[in-house]
């Protein structure tokens, strides 16, 4: 893959993550949080929903500790069960082309 994808990529990804973060600013005028996370978690769909995105956060982190290393991995990672996706997508941004590096280097 080169530089140019991996540009086009990082800036797909950028965007996207802008759009889900204008959804949560969106969503944070139209709807009480606490009134609509209690919905969520009296409909066994939204749990499974949480649980699915709590499973992505383990995930994300996860191959956030392969990547980074000591205590810089650890500012990335604690942030990620308050910040979410958007969070993940700024590690990814920043850090996807030496990911791609190094998995381009992987037998």
């Amino acid at each position: 893959m080169g530089r140019p994808i991996l540009g086009m990529l990082r800036v797909v990804v950028g965007g996207l993550g802008i759009a889900f973060f204008a959804m949560i600013v969106w969503a944070s005028f139209a709807a009480d949080f606490w009134a609509s996370f209690d919905a969520i978690t009296a409909d066994p769909w939204g749990l499974v929903t949480l649980a699915d995105l709590y499973l992505g956060f383990v995930l994300t982190a996860v191959v956030i500790a392969g990547f980074e290393r000591g205590f810089r991995a650890v500012l990335w990672i604690l942030p990620l069960p308050f910040l979410g996706n958007v969070w993940a997508v700024i590690w990814f941004v920043v850090r996807l082309p030496e990911l791609y590096r190094r998995l381009a280097r992987a037998p």
